[in-house]
């Protein structure tokens, strides 16, 4: 991350703003060319991801932020067409769960993040 004012990481702390907010609001209606529904268009692979990659917390225990903040990263990671080296990625999610998470969420985001990276092998992802 350069800054806070760069356009990209204002479209990701956006980006998760959106999909918290759908996680309590499930009839709110996205932008279909938004990132943000091109997410959760992908949500259960994406979700099949994170809880192979954190089997200690099922999904529904991790925090809401921490979860938007996940699903935008595995979707930049995983589903994105015009990906970005993955240290850039992992690092704007670490930042947006430091700014908007609890004090433990940066760490959780960087470990799970870093599981997928490893296992990116043997983890199969089906488009």
């Amino acid at each position: 991350m350069k800054s806070k004012s760069d356009p990209r990481h204002q479209n990701r702390v956006k980006t998760v703003k959106l999909l918290f907010e759908k996680n309590f609001q499930k009839s709110l209606k996205l932008e279909k060319s938004s990132t943000a529904s091109k997410i959760m268009t992908s949500r259960v692979k994406i979700d099949k991801l994170i809880a192979e990659c954190a089997p200690a917390w099922p999904l529904d225990q991790i925090s809401p932020v921490d979860l938007a903040t996940l699903r935008l990263a595995v979707w930049e990671l995983k589903f994105k067409k015009n990906k970005e080296p993955y240290r850039a990625i992992i690092d704007e999610a670490v930042e947006i769960a430091k700014e908007f998470g609890s004090e433990s969420s940066a760490s959780f985001v960087n470990g799970v993040l870093g599981s997928i990276i490893k296992s990116s092998k043997t983890i199969q992802v089906e488009r």
